[in-house]
């Protein structure tokens, strides 16, 4: 959360300064303390181990190094808006002294909070004290301009001016001034800054693990019910077409083989039939197996796989590809059925009269941008055969962006990340 014109509890004006000084100076002044104070009996228990004694000390000395961070996650959260996940691993509660040392130290989290101690003494004090230095620090400087410099002894400094002289000490109020004013703009932030620092070295990677653990389970969900779609249609494709054709060649050469002798003729004109049947069902055949994976697309790539598409398409279409080699198969056919579905949906819906189809590799992904000129409108949504582009993409880690105004023109770009050969 950036604070720019509100504190962190919606506090806004002198108000929101005054509270920022104050809150910032209170993490100062109890900040610094506690953590040198748990950083060293840390840093005792844990060279105590080797004797036995950190062995009893350590899960408690932690335990209270924890208490304190959650403290500070807590006014992170109320003070700051910024929200710190604790990620802790969790302790058989009848664990032994043993147990419970090396499981807290086994922890990463346990390193992550010594390491903000470290930073929280340093850095973070400076920047919780720096938004009431930058608040209380002008009042002195009125007060020299006030006349204070008079009882203040030659050789005074004010930040870099020297007060020796009403003139010197009105310099000084104008220095408080400028002071006050950056305090006005950077006094919120700076206390925002410490939370920030403080999330950075404290925060875990747990929420964005959870959240890539929750896209793949989705995705594998995704994957699993496509592959059984695309089964049961293969099984559909078989039996109500090219099974059914050679079903009726094998009857129609049972027929033949009976009337061979009978009727030349009739088995003549029934040798023709099955000829063509059987030249239906090897087209069906190899149709079903393009469906599957192409044959071009294994041979040659998925530049000239991409190409092929584009030839058998009624619109015009210019292709580009600039691949310095091939991705993994499973990438290239993820990336060719993409392409072949928003080609499909450009020829069906769009109304367009040209189509451009540029296909690149670089910095670690597969880019592929079909743009066409037609009347726009395309959205990803239920229904939409983008849609099921979008879910065979997650399987891979990639993502589908559509750019399509109303009046076109339509862009859709398919980015996977791959490694190529």
């Amino acid at each position: 959360m950036t604070i720019d014109t509100k504190s962190g509890d919606g506090r806004t004006g002198g108000r929101g300064i005054a509270l920022a000084a104050v809150r910032g100076l209170a993490l100062a002044l109890v900040g610094l303390p506690g953590s040198v104070l748990c950083f060293s009996l840390a840093l005792l228990s844990l060279a105590l181990i080797p004797i036995g004694v950190g062995i009893v000390t350590t899960p408690y000395v932690l335990a209270g190094v924890r208490t304190y961070a959650n403290r500070r996650r807590v006014l992170a959260a109320e003070w700051g808006g910024v929200r710190i996940p604790s990620a802790y691993r969790p302790l058989p509660r009848d664990a032994d002294p043993w147990t419970r040392t090396f499981g807290m130290l086994r922890d990463p989290a346990t390193w992550r909070d010594l390491k903000w101690l470290v930073v929280d003494m340093t850095a973070g004090f400076v920047t919780a004290l720096l938004p009431a230095v930058l608040l209380l620090y002008p009042l002195e400087g009125f007060a020299l301009a006030l006349g204070l410099w008079r009882v203040m002894g030659d050789g005074y400094w004010y930040g870099f001016v020297p007060v020796d002289d009403q003139t010197s000490a009105l310099g000084a109020g104008v220095l408080a001034l400028v002071l006050l004013f950056f305090a006005h703009f950077f006094a919120r932030r700076l206390l925002d800054v410490h939370f920030r620092l403080t999330r950075a070295v404290l925060g875990s990677n747990q929420a964005e693990l959870a959240e890539r653990v929750r896209v793949l389970t989705e995705t594998r969900r995704d994957a699993v019910d496509t592959s059984a779609a695309e089964l049961r249609r293969i099984e559909r494709d078989l039996h109500d077409g090219a099974q059914a054709r050679l079903v009726a060649v094998g009857m129609d050469l049972g027929t033949i083989e009976a009337l061979l002798d009978k009727d030349p003729a009739k088995a003549k004109e029934l040798i023709a039939r099955t000829r063509r049947s059987s030249v239906e069902a090897l087209s069906e055949l190899r149709e079903l197996v393009r469906g599957i994976h192409p044959p071009v697309l294994a041979e040659r790539g998925l530049g000239d796989a991409v190409r092929a598409l584009a030839l058998r398409l009624p619109v015009a279409t210019e292709v580009n590809v600039e691949l310095p080699g091939r991705a993994d198969a499973p990438v290239e056919s993820a990336a060719y059925f993409a392409v072949s579905e928003v080609l499909t949906n450009a020829v069906k819906h769009s109304g367009a009269d040209r189509i451009w189809v540029d296909v690149h590799h670089a910095d670690g992904h597969l880019r592929v941008t079909v743009t066409d000129n037609g009347r726009g409108g395309a959205v990803v949504g239920a229904g939409s055969g983008l849609t099921g582009v979008e879910r065979r993409l997650g399987t891979f880690d990639g993502v589908l962006a559509v750019s399509s105004p109303a009046g076109g023109p339509t862009m859709v770009t398919v980015e996977i990340p791959c490694a190529s050969s």
